[in-house]
């Protein structure tokens, strides 16, 4: 069991999603007239706070322009859980094509993604206009969706939940030591993790038919109607807008009449 080789990128891929909700913040200064004379793109990093604020702490130029350093972003994962509330049966499974073969997997095991985001800045309207741009998105949540399982064309809603708001205001110290202003907002990324992905032997259903007798005695019935659907087009896979047509055939005391209507949905 334990041994098959597999790799869905599935964590990577949250973990870089996350990323990019982020990567688009700006803030701007504006003069006592209200004309705006910068603009600045906020920098984000992958790592923990700390490590930021030791670099700062190590920079020997303190009179290096704000602007270059400070404020930036940064993010990293703390946490991985697994989440009971949304589990499902661990031997159902469901198909999938790739365009050519049919897929067999079973259901995704639901996990809880722990991230960190540290808003650092030495201007407190700095962080204060990071902020205001973060959280009106998340009530409490923000739904990404993201390709889990590439080969299969398996793409889930992902929802971002906001899950705590802390601050941090580094003042004390003497006039040589830099002040750090951090927001910390915690989140968790409600994901799924699929299994490998198996070859299977069936294929996929291209008609189906469906029999309605008026009693229970299908051996001497005296009334009948059957609805035959068919997937149009016949080969329609997994990106098809799935057209039907169907075809109802009515019987009755031996005598056969067969109107036929079509449905595009």
């Amino acid at each position: 069991m334990l041994g098959t080789y597999y790799y869905h990128e599935i964590v990577r891929k949250t973990i870089v999603s996350f990323g990019t909700l982020f990567n688009a913040i700006s803030i701007r200064h504006d003069d006592s007239a209200g004309n705006t004379y910068s603009e600045l793109k906020v920098p984000l990093a992958y790592g923990p706070s700390q490590k930021f604020l030791a670099r700062l702490e190590q920079q020997a130029d303190l009179n290096k322009p704000v602007g270059i350093t400070l404020p930036r972003m940064s993010f990293e994962m703390n946490s991985i859980n697994y989440d009971s509330s949304r589990k499902t049966g661990i031997t159902q499974t469901f198909k999938a094509s790739d365009g050519n073969n049919i897929k067999k997997v079973f259901m995704p095991v639901p996990y809880n993604i722990g991230f960190e985001l540290n808003i650092l800045a030495k201007l407190n309207d700095d962080a204060l206009q990071i902020i205001e741009q973060i959280l009106p998105y998340f009530q409490p949540s923000f739904n990404l969706t993201v390709d889990l399982v590439k080969s299969i064309g398996e793409k889930r809603d992902i929802p971002i939940v906001l899950d705590s708001i802390n601050f941090q205001d580094d003042y004390e110290g003497d006039f040589s030591t830099r002040r750090a202003l951090i927001y910390t907002l915690g989140f968790t990324a409600k994901t799924y993790l699929f299994g490998p992905v198996a070859e299977s032997s069936e294929g996929l259903i291209k008609k189906v038919q469906v029999d309605f007798a008026a009693n229970t005695d299908t051996q001497n019935t005296k009334r009948e109607m059957r609805y035959t659907v068919t997937p149009d087009p016949v080969d329609a896979g997994p990106d098809d807008d799935f057209g039907f047509n169907e075809t109802t055939a009515i019987f009755s005391d031996s005598k056969s009449y067969s109107p036929t209507r079509q449905i595009d949905i």
